[in-house]
């Protein structure tokens, strides 16, 4: 009997271990994360233990909130490194002082976005990306410095012939080339880096089902924004008339933002749906509302008309819906992407179709592929009047 009552009280103890200079939130979490960790349970605890005070309310966020995979093969040196450095931003630059400790913790502290590999970037993307915003002033003028920088100085493009999607950012830098996830991965650790709060975004099929895409968001000033790797004015991509149109109640063309904490939700990853770690948050009614008031700004303006744009299979079948296809169209002026959707197909409303609002006066190049999969770019001159655009399989 009195043995029994020396494991209970130790149990109990145990149970409610508390852990020097940690908010006794986290001891509950803590005590399970070291329970998943199991043999390695010593590696996170050296780096609670050896964390600064100042720190050691980060640390214990990551420890309690990381993926079981973390848990057991993250060094105690991997995570002490991370958290000096996540620190070292928020002192050294005057927006990241000034982020509220939530925003700190769940968008600049962690050290990964998805399920990439776990590199140990931190050090090395401080020291890259420091001097890019050691001018400026606000969270605004340093998004737009990392953003116009990151290219040229991790030279990594856009390519399909990646290893992988969900490329680290090492990985991506030594092939030189990613997929819109390892961009958009590379750009969030970069602005991470340099103190501003910033996540994954996207969704696993667009409305029109062309396929999925994944892009950033960064945080100013209590409000989300969202951007790419190539740089865009915050809130304008190509993609955007595509967000406008995603359904929140259906998870394949919906929009999800990544989070480190749990979240309502887990990110949908195309590439393994058997993942559920990744936590996220169901972003779509923003995109959608902001959208909306783009759109009717444009039509407000006077400057914009309305593009429709349809796809037959030769110039002689243009009467009958049943020779309509359904293909991938993007539209460029210039080198800018200026938005991208899918013609409506033979079982579709004759009416329906893909419809852009683009700015008069201009020449605008549509690129798609025909049915050899060869590259096709037709030019169209938009002048003051609604434009209909007849594109062709086969000419």
């Amino acid at each position: 009997m009195k043995t029994w009552c020396v494991l209970f009280i130790a149990c109990l103890l145990g149970c409610t271990t508390s852990y020097e200079g940690v908010p006794k939130q986290y001891t509950r979490l803590l005590n399970t994360a070291f329970q998943k960790a199991g043999e390695h349970a010593g590696e996170l605890k050296k780096a609670l233990e050896n964390c600064p005070a100042g720190q050691k309310e980060g640390m214990a966020f990551l420890i309690a909130y990381m993926p079981e995979r973390d848990l057991k093969t993250l060094t105690a040196d991997f995570l002490l490194e991370n958290v000096k450095y996540a620190y070292l931003a928020k002192e050294n630059f005057v927006w990241a002082k000034e982020l509220p400790d939530s925003i700190f913790f769940n968008e600049v502290l962690p050290y990964v976005s998805m399920n990439e590999t776990r590199d140990n970037w931190r050090a090395d993307f401080y020291n890259r990306f420091s001097h890019y915003v050691r001018d400026c002033r606000t969270l605004e003028e340093a998004v737009d410095s990392v953003n116009r920088n990151i290219r040229d100085e991790v030279m990594v493009d856009y390519n399909t012939k990646r290893e992988k999607p969900d490329q680290s950012p090492y990985e991506s830098m030594r092939q030189n080339m990613a997929s819109c996830s390892g961009l958009s991965i590379l750009l969030v650790d970069a602005f991470r880096a340099v103190g501003i709060p910033a996540r994954v975004a996207g969704t696993p099929n667009w409305h029109d089902n062309r396929g999925n895409h994944n892009w950033c968001e960064v945080w100013i000033d209590g409000k989300w924004y969202f951007t790419e790797y190539y740089p865009n004015r915050l809130n304008e991509a190509w993609f955007f008339a595509d967000a406008g149109k995603a359904d929140k109640n259906d998870r394949q063309h919906a929009i999800f933002a990544t989070s480190f904490a749990p979240a309502e939700d887990y990110f949908p990853l195309v590439w393994d749906s058997t993942i559920y770690y990744v936590h996220a948050k169901n972003v779509t009614e923003r995109y959608v509302q902001l959208y909306r008031a783009y759109e009717s700004a444009l039509l407000d303006d006077g400057k914009h008309v309305s593009v429709k744009v349809s796809m037959f299979k030769t110039p002689a079948c243009t009467l009958n819906s049943d020779d309509r296809v359904a293909a991938n169209v993007d539209v460029f002026c210039g080198a800018d992407q200026m938005g991208g959707g899918r013609t409506a197909g033979a079982h579709q409303d004759m009416n329906e179709m893909l419809e852009f609002l683009l700015e008069k006066n201009k020449t605008y190049t549509f690129k798609y592929s025909d049915l050899a999969g060869n590259d096709k770019a037709v030019d169209v001159k938009v002048g003051e009047k609604p434009v209909t655009v007849k594109l062709y399989m086969k000419e």
